[in-house]
């Protein structure tokens, strides 16, 4: 257990490294021309990210056990299908998984 000087000098040191990793892009790029590998990231990797997180979702399904994958496979074409239909993120987000929800009662 940390004693309350250790504790405030571990939280001004956590302080410090954050604000500065927050601080050193805006001091670094602040001037100059933005990278385009940085414009790069800032289009795509959100996009990236998303793919990565729903494909690893898929990563635990067992395919020789009832209910073989269904409810997830249709709550995520569901998320598709509201996502191309209303363009609007959060609602395929909380369509699908309530759905999903539904289905893995149900199932």
């Amino acid at each position: 257990m940390l004693s309350i000087p250790e504790a405030l000098l571990a939280s001004g040191a956590m302080i410090v490294v954050i604000y500065g990793c927050r601080a050193l892009p805006f001091l670094f790029l602040s001037n100059r021309k933005e990278p385009a590998f940085l414009a790069f990231l800032e289009r795509y990797m959100p996009a990236i990210a998303m793919t990565i997180m729903a494909l690893s979702a898929y990563t635990a399904i067992r395919w020789n056990e009832a209910p073989h994958g269904i409810p997830e496979l249709a709550a995520g074409a569901l998320v598709v299908i509201l996502h191309i239909w209303k363009r609007n993120a959060l609602v395929s987000i909380i369509g699908g998984t309530l759905f999903y929800m539904a289905l893995g009662r149900i199932m």
